[in-house]
């Protein structure tokens, strides 16, 4: 009986260490960053009709989030106390959107060939104008991503895959919204070079979604397809890189920070389940 219980014993010690250490290689493989618990987020689950979620604004006057999906020029509020009472309002016609951010009381939607379509309400109306991408590639650029950069009337879009790109970096266009003309401009070239010696692939970053950080002025980056967070200074200067669980963030397409320096994150439904936004607390607001 006293070697059964030893061999009882060896065994719960055997298999706490293996699962202890299947915990801490996870940690090790899936690492936090300083100021947010990547591992842990809260999930808020989103009404089938968001399952292609693919841009997100934060509303900071009602704690809400605003989206826009693929394929459809639909405008979504999103409650985050009660994310059931989704509201809707139809603004355009089928389009590849794929990115919407929140200036003063104006949404700018990104659409997939670069274009900007702004939206506003006025009233019970909606009001738009779009902003054509003037480049002569325009067939073959591809935009998934866009931020206001900090401090200026520049929105910033990112490509994801534009003809003129080498393999190891990444350009931008600035787009001055208060400016008439509504022209674009060559922005900074994001160097990818240092992710390539980090996760050895000879490819650049392909940004699913884009944020300016309100607390450092960093940029976030995340790559749906790559399973990344890239975060650069706001010259596009390499800084951090971390790899996502892909449980948790399955197809993350969408983006955004609340002025207390919290990140929202949005998932796709990719193919089974729900959509989802990961909320992760700013951890160092409270220290």
């Amino acid at each position: 009986m006293a070697i059964f219980k030893k061999e009882i014993a060896c065994f719960l010690v055997a298999a706490y260490l293996l699962i202890t250490g299947s915990c801490n290689t996870k940690k090790d493989k899936f690492p936090d960053t300083d100021m947010y618990d990547l591992s842990s987020p809260k999930v808020v689950t989103l009404p089938e009709a968001l399952d292609e979620i693919s841009g997100i604004a934060y509303y900071p006057k009602d704690t809400s989030v605003f989206a826009i999906i693929d394929e459809d020029g639909i405008l979504f509020k999103i409650p985050l106390r009660n994310p059931k009472a989704v509201r809707q309002w139809k603004f355009d016609k089928k389009r590849d959107f794929e990115e919407l951010i929140l200036i003063d009381s104006v949404f700018y939607a990104l659409v997939s060939n670069g274009d900007i379509e702004s939206i506003q309400f006025r009233g019970q109306s909606i009001y738009t104008e779009k902003s054509n991408f003037s480049g002569e590639s325009k067939k073959v650029n591809e935009f998934e991503s866009m931020f206001q950069e900090h401090d200026s009337s520049r929105i910033i879009i990112l490509c994801k895959s534009c003809e003129d790109d080498p393999k190891k970096s990444f350009s931008s266009f600035a787009y001055n919204y208060r400016d008439t003309s509504k022209s674009y401009m060559s922005y900074i070239n994001f160097d990818m070079t240092e992710l390539e010696s980090k996760l050895n692939v000879d490819k650049h970053l392909k940004a699913s979604a884009a944020a300016v950080n309100p607390i450092t002025n960093d940029i976030y980056l995340i790559s749906s397809i790559q399973q990344l967070l890239v975060i650069t200074n706001s010259k596009g200067e390499f800084k951090e890189l971390y790899k996502l669980n892909p449980a948790i963030y399955k197809q993350p397409e969408g983006m955004a920070f609340t002025p207390a320096g919290d990140l929202i994150i949005s998932n796709e439904f990719a193919q089974d389940g729900f959509a989802n936004l990961l909320l992760l607390k700013n951890k160092k607001k409270s220290r």
